[in-house]
């Protein structure tokens, strides 16, 4: 059967990759729509995915380099760009320099998401576990700024600096040499 064919691009682990892809690009659509809730609903579904995608892949033999590309890939849009957008939109800027300045802070994460995955995907073999990530997972990161989202929306923290040190220090900690047990 085609799904479990580890040559077919279309395989089962593959499928799941993409689900968490389409999972992204909508919930990105809903932010900027202004439908968080179901964003946050398709995030949760996306991280589901990308947790099936590794274990059916490894289970069934299907591990391949290019999983591991449209995996990083996944993370980039599941996990890096859906959640900065979830966090931007959601900060209600006072001046364009505020605008300009978290705009620059979230760009900052998204470059220093995309240089972690880059680095990961140089370091791994289709397949392989290793025992520790070195530096935030991006999907450790993006419940860092769901969570940062939730404390924002609910008044915890208000002000738009301090959010933008958080995001800021969480970019910092995805390219850092922090040692994070692999589940």
């Amino acid at each position: 059967m085609r799904l479990f064919d580890k040559n077919n691009h279309f395989n089962l682990a593959n499928i799941i990759t993409f689900a968490n892809i389409t999972c992204g690009i909508l919930g990105i659509y809903f932010i900027v729509e202004g439908n968080f809730l179901v964003a946050i609903i398709l995030a949760w579904i996306g991280g589901a995915f990308d947790i099936a995608d590794g274990k059916i892949a490894r289970k069934y033999n299907l591990s391949t380099e290019f999983g591991v590309q449209v995996d990083s890939f996944a993370d980039f849009i599941s996990f890096v760009v859906m959640p900065s957008f979830l966090v931007f939109y959601a900060i209600e800027k006072s001046s364009t320099i505020d605008e300009i300045m978290v705009g620059i802070i979230f760009i900052f994460y998204i470059i220093s998401g995309l240089r972690r995955l880059i680095e990961f995907n140089l370091k791994t073999d289709a397949g392989g576990v290793s025992k520790y990530f070195e530096g935030v997972p991006t999907p450790l990161g993006a419940i860092l700024l769901w969570v940062l989202y939730l404390v924002y929306s609910y008044g915890v923290i208000t002000n738009i600096y301090v959010v933008s040190i958080i995001v800021l220090s969480i970019a910092i900690s995805l390219n850092s040499k922090l040692k994070i047990p692999h589940p």
